[in-house]
Formats: C-alpha cells, structure tokens, sequence
C-alpha cells in the first residue's frame, strides 16, 4: 500500500514537473521574442545608435536573451538527466554567471545616465556621449567578469584535470567542491549588488530633490526619471532576493521534497525570469520613441500613446 502511494506521489510530481517545464518553455520563448523584436528596433533607427540610454538598453536585451536562453538549455538538460564534462559546463556556467552581473550593471549605468540628465543636464552630452557610452560597457563586462574569475580560480585550485572530464548533469553545485567557495560566491554577489543599490538610492535621491524643485515640463520629465530608477531598482531588488533562493531552498528540502520543488519553481519565475521581462516594460513600451518606432511594426495599433 505504502509503495503504491509513493507510486502515486511520484507521477503526480512528475506531471506537476511536465506542466512546470511547459510553461517555462512558453515565458522564455516569449520573453525573447519580445526581446529580439526590441533589438531589431534598435537597429532600425540611426537615432537610438547615439544614444546613451537606448545604447545600454540594447546591452540588457542582448544579455537577457543569452541568459534567458543558457539557462534554459540547462534546465532541460537538467530535468532529462542529460550528463556533459564538467569542462564543458563550467564554460557554460561562466557565460551565464557573467551575463547575469552585467544585466544589472548595465541598469545602474542606466541609472547614472538619468542621474546626469536630470541633475547634471549641462555636461549630459559630454558624459554620456556615444564614445564615453561605449567605454563604460567596456568596464562593465570588465567588472562582471571579475566574479566568474574568482570562482573559476576557486574550482581550478580544488581539482585536478581528470576532474574537469568527468560527466555530470551540469550544476554549480556540481562544481564548487568545498562550502567555503559558496559562501565566498555569495559574498561576492552582496558586495556588487549593494553598491548598485546604493547608487540606486544616491540616484533616487537627487533627482527627487530636482523633481520637488522643478515646475511644467521640466517637473513632468523629471518625474517620469524619477520613476524609471524606481522601476530599476525594484529589478535589482528582485535580483537580489535571488541570491537568497539557495539558502531558502535547502532549508525546506531537508523537511519537506514536495515543498521544495514548488519553491525553486516559483523562485526561478519570480527572482530570475520576471526581472528580466521588466526592461522592455520600463524603456521599450514606457518610451516614446521606442515606442512609435514598435508601433510601425504594426503590432502596437490598439495601443494608445499615452503612459
């Protein structure tokens, strides 16, 4: 009786699995459908090319859509128990940990960029030139390579070779060998993501003190600034739940299986797939440009041009 009902339990999971891959499946293809019809709307228009802002949102497309599709190959590698060499996978784990810091540094670029609009509007155009734009994504996958580096030195000071061509289903807890090495990935990921939040809170800040001072247009543009870096900063809040995710998963995995399957679920959805579905929200439909140029597409029609 006692096997019959863990028969039952089992394929109850595994179609509750089944429709939890589905699903995923149907966000992350939308998510980058929406995310290349906004690259080909970028470079469709000359004016977006100089232009710091729509520049860096071009970068949070392109590095959403490597993440969101790496790690989708992972999880279906994942679930269908599919073996690779670990080298494999921790080049893979590097492309995706990379791309993971540079979305949200790019957003605090973006930040900063409203920052100096609002607040430093007379040297906006020397700052935040398209050469100076340039040089500040040269810095920011200099800084996001600089966590993967670490631990990739972390992995590579732990084993040997022969390790590195072992098959396993490709996971990072495959791959860090000693706990002192997760503490020390997550000590990382805090310190980079506090300094974004408080250039977050600096930002929002100043130019709340630029809004209440403000009067007619400038107060109106000011303000719709104002609510940009909130929207950014709710992205990296929701990106920084995440890294508390581990820790709340293998606390609940040790009472409760079922339980701890729902929670990784909902984490991944929420703390991994929905922050990178709001960039298009926030510059794509929220901008005007951005969004007469969507509009000629013909896929906005019913839309009004009011935000």
């Amino acid at each position: 009786m006692a096997n019959n009902s863990s028969l039952v339990v089992g394929e109850s999971l595994l179609r509750q699995i089944n429709y939890q891959v589905i699903i995923v499946q149907i966000l992350v293809i939308s998510f980058l459908c929406v995310n290349l019809l906004l690259i080909v709307t970028f470079f469709r228009k000359e004016c977006f090319h100089t232009t710091a802002r729509y520049i860096l949102f071009a970068v949070t497309l392109m590095s959403d859509s490597v993440i969101l599709f790496v790690s989708d190959i992972l999880l279906i590698l994942s679930y269908f128990r599919f073996t690779m060499q670990r080298g494999m996978c921790i080049a893979l784990f590097f492309t995706v940990y990379l791309y993971f810091v540079v979305t949200p540094l790019t957003l605090t670029a973006m930040t900063l960029e409203r920052y100096v609009a609002i607040c430093m509007p007379l040297r906006h155009a020397e700052l935040c030139s398209t050469r100076s734009t340039m040089h500040f994504i040269v810095i920011i996958h200099g800084l996001s390579s600089v966590p993967s580096i670490v631990i990739l030195a972390m992995i590579f000071s732990s084993v040997s070779i022969s390790f590195c061509k072992q098959f396993t289903v490709c996971s990072i807890e495959m791959l860090l060998v000693h706990e002192w090495q997760d503490h020390l990935r997550s000590a990382i990921n805090q310190f980079y993501f506090l300094m974004m939040c408080i250039i977050i809170v600096f930002s929002y800040v100043k130019i709340m003190k630029v809004a209440k001072a403000a009067s007619g247009e400038d107060k109106k543009s000011t303000w719709k600034g104002l609510k940009t870096v909130i929207l950014h900063g709710f992205q990296l809040l929701l990106s920084l739940i995440q890294l508390w995710c581990p820790f709340i998963e293998s606390t609940i995995l040790q009472f409760d299986f079922m339980l701890f399957v729902q929670i990784r679920y909902f984490n991944y959805v929420m703390f991994s797939l929905a922050p990178r579905c709001l960039s298009p929200l926030i510059y794509g439909l929220r901008d005007e440009k951005f969004f007469l140029e969507l509009k000629s597409f013909g896929f906005f029609g019913l839309y009004s041009r009011n935000f």
